[in-house]
């Protein structure tokens, strides 16, 4: 409960900022995948670690969305775009939500900040449906050695500060967990990964 804390404190702080850093990062670095991601939702969808909405915009308009978060900061900003959508608290690692309750579950930029992304993955296949899809998008370790070195340094920093993580692989979760992988692609050196995979019936 202390780290959960300590973890929401930080987001709700760093919440008014979010949006331009991520801008930034979406210009230089993620190109359009927020949108390729949010395209091929379908049906009931949870996003965990909705954050402040960035993604909302893009589902499209035939969906029933609910968005989770462990910072009511971020929910906040994300209840004001306007967007129909059940916005709620809660923690990744233990979704509060029946088994195989949503036909599509996706997570943007999310497991990087997650402290135990196995179990958050784990989490999501389970409130899958069975033929559900899951959907993520990720800063991810990089395909050559020099670029996972630089990011092992970064993480020296940023893994204490805010928690965020550069060589981590929720496709080989994925991958553990027996599910489909229908469509995987990566870029930027092999730093962006995005997936889509899809629970067995």
């Amino acid at each position: 409960m202390a780290r959960e804390a300590r973890w929401q404190r930080f987001w709700d702080r760093s919440a008014p900022n979010y949006d331009r850093q991520m801008a930034y990062w979406e210009r230089k670095l993620f190109r359009d995948s927020r949108q390729w991601a949010c395209g091929q939702a379908t049906g009931d969808v949870l996003e965990v670690a909705v954050g402040t909405g960035l993604n909302l915009p893009f589902y499209p308009e035939d969906v029933a969305i609910t968005g989770l978060d462990l910072s009511d900061g971020m929910l906040e900003l994300a209840r004001a775009r306007g967007r129909a959508a059940v916005l709620q608290r809660g923690d990744a690692h233990d979704l509060p939500f029946r088994d195989g309750s949503f036909d599509t579950v996706v997570c943007t930029f999310g497991l990087c900040a997650i402290p135990d992304p196995d179990r958050a993955v784990g989490e999501m296949v389970r409130v899958l449906r069975p033929d559900g899809r899951l959907i993520l998008v990720d800063h991810v370790a990089g395909t050559s050695w020099p670029v996972r070195t630089l990011q092992w340094l970064l993480e020296r920093v940023t893994v204490p500060l805010q928690g965020e993580h550069f060589l981590r692989r929720p496709f080989l979760r994925v991958q553990a967990l027996g599910l489909h992988v229908e469509q995987r692609e990566r870029f930027a050196r092999g730093v962006v990964e995005r997936l889509v995979a899809r629970k067995g019936v």
